[in-house]
């Protein structure tokens, strides 16, 4: 077929055409090869440490910092880019075993993709090793001391503590190593899960005690920051490595390219969205031209229109059939040199301090990222309003997945009750509406608000939400097909007999986590500790979530979990927790310490009475926990009854049609014992007295 060799007829010929090297490919690509890997090299590598070296000592001036020397600035500069570009390729990689693997058959769980996995062992070595460094640099870059001063252990352990960088590091380096551990030794697909944990939280540790921490509006940058940063890495990751698989001479399967295709058009808006916001952030009102953030956004903006430019470019010729080998080598190249840009670019942005830096800001700004000068009246609460774009952004793509697995169901004749589907929609328009209303931007800087916020989040929309049954909705409204790439009903299927799920399932883990996280969290300090920063505030509600979640899942959830409760054991479950929120509720109502005290005082608002706060926040901890819970108990009475008459009905069903032989096997054993009873009542015989003997 020459050089227009349709991609699709070349896979068609063989099942395993897309795993095996073709030489012909690897020969045509070579030079192609060396050109990409050379600019991606320069672009990733380059960027930060010539702007390090042309702005020399000024950033550190500007935020009143010492000079710790070029040769700290420049290696930090180096080591921020590398664990950047590693990280976005083990995360792409992470994805790319997972989802976009065309593995088919019984055994598609079992990871068969050496280059995969082999990309994955490398670049999560590199990343760990990257993150390891960062620890050391950036405890001298953020402090602003030069090399000499790791010479004593008691400078590293000041050095340490004097800056959130080298935490946040310490976080990724153990995330990465988690990572390298598991892809050294896993096996199948389930082993990966943990892994992609790992490297999100690992990916987001250095990002959320950043520049998106700093000034007013961080609220918005930080959210912000955070979806740009996950779908950076998983997007852009997932591209570089069926960039690195066609360079390898493999080619991609033509029912993965759709796939993949999807997963870009609904990803990349958000990136760009989430870019434009946090370019509103940073300039905070100054031009784009203005400064070298300004300068530095520009050009990251270019980058990012060639990535969607090229890609809206592959889905048009893909959509008309006329995509090959050779057109796919060159634009997965384009895309491969324009990510590196972004991340060679993003990493030059981290050395300099951007507009938002300097604008000058309240103590409560510093802390919250807004004011709240009135008090939270009624009123206040329903009407003032401030979007939290983490919450309201995974509202949205919960309801539509949701809507769409229904749709999906109802075209193909299927049934699905509109309540669980008012119960699903009901649970995240709860969580919508305390995050982003008045509720959700006091529930910071008030505790009795707060608490309203963590039982809404905790206690009723997880009661609506595992009434919506999306496990079920998702296994139902998908098919395996073992002639087709696994898809969604194989990974549901995974991870529901995934050990480690079932471990977590565990009613006494899920209980010690939904009861004693109340005990944890607001009585040790932690609480005081998080509120001070956003990032964990937002940390603090996914917690109440999920902990919710699992425990009202073994409740009265309609999936069914991995380790299913007797109805009798699921109401002792319940009636277990509720003196714990009673005993909560009265030790806040009653106690003489102010909890997060400290913070509370920093903030100073005119109108707040932190002990009024406290005792509204224990009487929402008391009731808030008491009636939803004896709300459950009616409904897991409900459901007890409903699934006895259930069971009747199925016996009757059974016994009508003769499949049923229990009661036949009833009267059998009773005819024995019957008869048993007649013998031992005649007593033992006598010899020669039987009935028609001789005398």
């Amino acid at each position: 077929m020459g050089e227009r060799k349709l991609l699709t007829a070349a896979l068609s010929s063989s099942r395993t055409a897309s795993s095996s090297v073709d030489p012909a490919i690897v020969a045509r690509n070579a030079v192609l090869v060396r050109v990409v890997a050379v600019l991606c090299g320069a672009l990733v590598l380059v960027p930060a440490p010539l702007v390090t070296v042309l702005v020399g000592q000024e950033p550190y001036d500007m935020l009143r910092r010492s000079f710790p020397g070029l040769d700290v600035g420049v290696l930090t500069a180096v080591g921020q880019a590398t664990a950047d570009a590693a990280a976005m390729v083990t995360v792409g990689a992470l994805l790319t075993l997972l989802f976009f693997r065309d593995a088919r058959g019984r055994n598609a769980d079992l990871l068969r993709s050496p280059l995969e996995l082999k990309v994955l062992q490398v670049s999560s070595g590199v990343w760990a090793s990257a993150a390891a460094a960062m620890v050391f640099l950036t405890m001298l870059d953020s402090n602003g001391q030069p090399f000499a001063r790791l010479g004593t252990s008691s400078s590293l352990s000041f050095l340490y503590e004097a800056s959130s960088f080298p935490k946040a590091w310490t976080v990724t380096l153990l995330a990465a190593l988690v990572v390298f551990f598991f892809s050294m030794f896993v096996e199948q697909w389930t082993g990966l899960l943990i892994p992609l944990w790992a490297a999100c939280f690992g990916v987001l540790a250095p990002v959320v005690v950043g520049q998106i921490l700093v000034g007013p509006e961080h609220d918005f940058g930080s959210d912000a920051g955070v979806y740009q940063s996950l779908l950076t890495s998983a997007v852009f990751g997932v591209i570089l490595l069926a960039a690195i698989r066609v360079a390898s001479g493999r080619l991609i399967s033509p029912e993965i390219l759709p796939r993949l295709f999807l997963f870009l058009v609904f990803a990349l808006p958000v990136v760009v969205g989430a870019d434009v916001l946090l370019a509103w952030f940073k300039l905070t009102g100054t031009g784009l031209f203005d400064s070298v953030t300004g300068w530095q956004i520009f050009a990251r903006w270019v980058c990012l229109a060639l990535i969607c430019g090229v890609t809206v470019y592959a889905w048009s010729i893909w959509r008309h059939r006329r995509i090959n080998e050779k057109r796919l080598s060159r634009l997965l190249g384009g895309l491969a040199v324009a990510i590196a840009g972004w991340v060679g670019i993003t990493a030059a942005m981290t050395r300099f301090p951007p507009p938002h830096y300097f604008v000058p800001t309240s103590i409560s700004q510093v802390f919250l990222g807004f004011e709240v000068t009135e008090a939270p009246t009624p009123l206040v609460l329903f009407t003032h309003w401030r979007p939290n774009i983490l919450f309201l952004l995974l509202s949205v793509a919960a309801v539509t997945v949701y809507l769409v697995a229904v749709n999906t169901l109802r075209r193909r004749g299927d049934a699905w009750p509109a309540g669980r589907t008012v119960a699903w929609i009901g649970g995240w328009i709860v969580v919508a509406f305390v995050t982003s209303s008045g509720f959700g931007k006091y529930s910071a800087p008030d505790f009795g608000i707060h608490m309203i916020v963590h039982m809404s989040l905790n206690m009723l929309a997880p009661i609506l939400l595992v009434m919506g049954g999306i496990v079920t909705l998702l296994l139902r409204s998908t098919r395996s097909n073992p002639k087709r790439p696994a898809g969604i009903h194989d990974w549901v299927t995974w991870a529901l007999h995934w050990r480690v799920l079932r471990f977590i399932y565990n009613p006494l883990i899920v209980f010690a986590l939904f009861v004693g996280s109340y005990y944890g969290l607001y009585f040790s300090g932690i609480f005081g500790e998080y509120m001070r920063f956003h990032w964990a505030h937002q940390l603090m509600n996914v917690h109440f979530l999920i902990a919710g979640y699992l425990f009202y899942g073994l409740v009265i959830g309609v999936d069914r979990p991995p380790r299913p409760l007797p109805h009798i054991g699921k109401l002792g479950f319940v009636l277990a927790a509720m003196p714990f929120h009673a005993f909560f509720g009265v030790i806040l109502m009653s106690g003489g310490d102010i909890i997060a005290e400290n913070f509370y005082r920093y903030l100073a608002l005119p109108w707040a009475d932190l002990k009024a706060s406290q005792y509204l926040g224990g009487g929402v901890a008391w009731a808030g926990g008491e009636i939803p819970l004896l709300l459950v108990i009616i409904a897991l009475g409900v459901q007890w009854s409903r699934q006895d008459a259930k069971d009747a009905r199925r016996k009757d069903r059974h016994l009508d049609a003769g499949l049923d032989d229990e009661f036949d096997d009833y009267n059998r054993m009773l005819e024995k014992l019957s008869a048993r009873q007649a013998r031992n009542l005649r007593g033992p015989r006598v010899p020669g007295t039987e009935e028609g003997s001789s005398s």
